[in-house]
């Protein structure tokens, strides 16, 4: 399982909350929580079906500034499609 918390300030509006839901229920396999006492939302997944890259791209098309807390997981960092120069 992969885990991940995201701090996004003003989350807690109802607005804000109801936009998420819509975003993420299109992800494959993501559940969340929003603690909307403290601007934090935790994402969970069985398999990398998304990067964290995407993931903030939706929190910044809803006007959030996302903070990830904590280290990102490997498994949601995008591959890297260049390959290393050899001797």
């Amino acid at each position: 399982m992969i885990e991940l918390e995201v701090y996004a300030a003003g989350v807690r509006d109802l607005n804000k909350i109801l936009e998420l839901d819509h975003q993420l229920a299109a992800v494959a396999g993501l559940r969340y929580k929003v603690d909307s006492n403290h601007d934090i939302v935790y994402l969970e997944l069985d398999e990398p079906t998304i990067t964290f890259r995407e993931i903030r791209a939706i929190f910044v098309k809803l006007e959030l500034e996302p903070r990830f807390v904590g280290t990102i997981p490997r498994e949601l960092r995008p591959r890297s499609k260049t390959l290393p120069l050899t001797a």
